[in-house]
C-alpha cells in the first residue's frame, strides 16, 4: 500500500518550512492565517537540534505530533476518504481505523518534517471548498542546480472554533482521493477486515523503520 507518494511527502516537509521564506499575501483570510501560524511553529521545532534515539528526540517528535493533532483533522480525512464504506464499519471498527490512520499519517508527517531542504513560498489566497475552505500556496524549491514549483492548496473547515486541515491538494491530487483509491479497492478485494490487517502491519513496519 503507498500510503504517500513521493509528492505528497515532498508536499508536506514543504509545508513544514513555510514559515521560513514566506511571502505575504495581500489580504489574508482566517483560514490562511491559521496555516500560516502552524507552518511557523512547525519550522521553529524544525530548528531545534537532538540527537538520534534521545530522550530529547522522542520528546520533540511528541511536541510535533501534538502540534499536528491540531493543525490536522486526520479523522475527518479518513471518514471522508472512506465515505463509500464508512457506514458499514462497527463502532469499533471505526475506532481502530481512526487511530491507526492518525498514526500512519503523523509518522509519515513527522518522517517528512526532519528533511532538511527550504523553500520560497507563496500565499495566493483562500477560496470556498468542500464544504470548507482551500488556502492556496505555491512553493518553489531549490536542490542543487534543479529548481522545482509546485502547487499546495490546503482544505480546511472549522472544527471545534478552529480551522484544521482535512486534505492537502499536490498539483491537482489530493490525499483524500488518494486515500479513497486505495482504501476502496483494497476493500473490494479483501474487505474492511483487510484493509484494517494492512494498516495494522504498515504501523508495525513504520514503527520499526523509526
Amino acid at each position: 500500500m503507498t500510503w504517500f507518494s513521493r509528492r505528497a511527502l515532498f508536499a508536506l516537509a514543504a509545508s513544514a518550512c513555510m514559515g521560513l521564506v514566506a511571502t505575504p499575501a495581500l489580504a489574508e483570510g482566517a483560514a490562511t492565517a491559521s496555516v500560516r501560524k502552524a507552518n511557523q511553529t512547525l519550522s521553529e521545532l524544525l530548528r531545534k537540534k537532538a540527537t538520534p534515539g534521545s530522550a530529547d528526540e522522542k520528546a520533540l517528535t511528541k511536541e510535533v505530533t501534538n502540534k499536528l493533532a491540531t493543525f490536522l483533522d486526520v479523522d475527518e480525512l479518513g471518514r471522508r476518504a472512506l465515505k463509500d464504506h464508512w457506514a458499514k464499519l462497527n463502532d469499533e471498527q471505526k475506532k481502530e481505523f481512526s487511530k491507526l490512520l492518525r498514526e500512519l499519517v503523523e509518522a509519515n508527517y513527522v518522517k517528512a518534517l526532519r528533511s532538511q531542504l527550504e523553500y520560497e513560498v507563496k500565499y495566493l489566497g483562500e477560496k470556498p471548498k468542500d464544504s470548507g475552505v482551500s488556502v492556496e500556496t505555491e512553493v518553489r524549491s531549490t536542490k542543487g542546480a534543479r529548481r522545482q514549483t509546485m502547487s499546495i492548496d490546503y482544505v480546511l473547515h472549522e472544527n471545534s472554533n478552529a480551522w484544521r486541515v482535512f486534505d492537502l491538494v499536490t498539483d491537482g491530487v489530493g490525499l483524500v482521493e488518494n486515500y479513497r483509491s486505495q482504501f476502496n479497492r483494497i476493500i473490494a478485494k479483501d474487505g474492511v477486515g483487510g484493509l484494517l490487517d494492512r494498516m495494522r502491519k504498515k504501523k508495525i513496519e513504520s514503527s520499526s523503520a523509526g
